[in-house]
């Protein structure tokens, strides 16, 4: 692991470094909007890196929660599976197909389906049920900073566009309110002890997540004042070619930033929690009262 991180730390400083030249050098400037619109390939990323670290922590909780009894884990694993069957064929279905938004895919929903699935038998099979409570509450942790990123910099960009800093849009608010679900779950973990609370912690973040796919589908259920998306979305309502190049190399490292920073506080995390365990099993064997009899025997 300690190897990893050197390859890990270069790759993350070399595809940031490049990403930020595309995004400020190579990629033109935006007719209406000029170089405030450059903020969008810093948001974008941010948002789609908190949306992944959401996600792992959805998988880990879930992954923990049916890790207390088999008969749990069985009807989870069937749950999980049976959902990815259906996400993958229902939206070939024509009756299905006609509801999807407009610009959303079946071949997408199909891929995000599988993808999922196949995330949750990885994470089950890699990380015992301590590393599963470690996992989740340090991708929480950065995947807060990561969305703190995305409520500071849709503000400074909405500044100079819309005249104003903040409005109650459904995108906007949706995402404020998965930021408080999120700093509320990391109150929990801090200030409350034992393994109820875990248990409780990873409940609250299974049903948290179900904020994170309503943030995504907001623009598309109600008419907002967020900009349509740029992926998926309506015919005309996407970047000019010559800007993906941007964002592609600025999505590619945002993510690795933030599984390199979560790495790091994955690390620093389990060791804590292996020494606060340690400590506590040391307490457990030394009886004090026990101890004074033994040596007056």
């Amino acid at each position: 692991m300690k190897k990893a991180f050197p390859i890990l730390a270069v790759l993350t400083a070399l595809l940031l470094a490049y990403g930020t030249y595309q995004a400020l050098v190579v990629a033109p400037t935006e007719r209406t909007m000029g170089d405030v619109q450059r903020i969008f390939y810093y948001h974008v990323p941010s948002a789609w890196t908190a949306f992944l670290l959401f996600s792992l922590n959805f998988l880990a909780s879930l992954q923990y929660l049916s890790g207390a009894k088999p008969s749990a884990k069985r009807v989870i694993n069937w749950a999980v599976i049976a959902i990815a069957v259906v996400g993958a064929i229902a939206p070939y279905i024509p009756m299905v197909q006609k509801q999807l938004p407009e610009g959303l895919y079946p071949s997408s929903v199909a891929t995000t389906a599988i993808m999922i699935a196949v995330l949750y038998f990885l994470i089950g099979k890699f990380f015992t049920e301590r590393s599963l409570d470690v996992l989740a509450v340090t991708t929480a942790e950065v995947g807060v900073v990561f969305c703190s990123i995305v409520l500071i910099t849709g503000p400074l960009w909405a500044r100079p566009v819309w005249g104003i800093w903040w409005t109650w849009d459904a995108r906007l608010t949706s995402t404020l309110v998965l930021w408080l679900i999120y700093v509320a779950y990391l109150l929990l973990r801090r200030f409350a002890a034992g393994p109820q609370m875990r248990t409780l912690a990873a409940v609250m973040a299974v049903f948290g997540f179900l904020d994170t796919p309503l943030v995504y589908m907001s623009t598309r259920w109600w008419r907002t004042q967020h900009p349509a998306p740029v992926f998926g979305g309506a015919p005309g309502s996407g970047l000019d070619p010559s800007m993906y190049p941007a964002v592609w190399w600025n999505l590619a490292g945002w993510t690795m930033w933030g599984i390199f920073v979560a790495s790091l506080r994955y690390v620093s995390e389990y060791r804590a929690q292996k020494a606060e365990q340690d400590e506590a099993l040391k307490a457990l064997e030394y009886v004090p009262g026990q101890h004074q009899m033994a040596e007056g025997r």
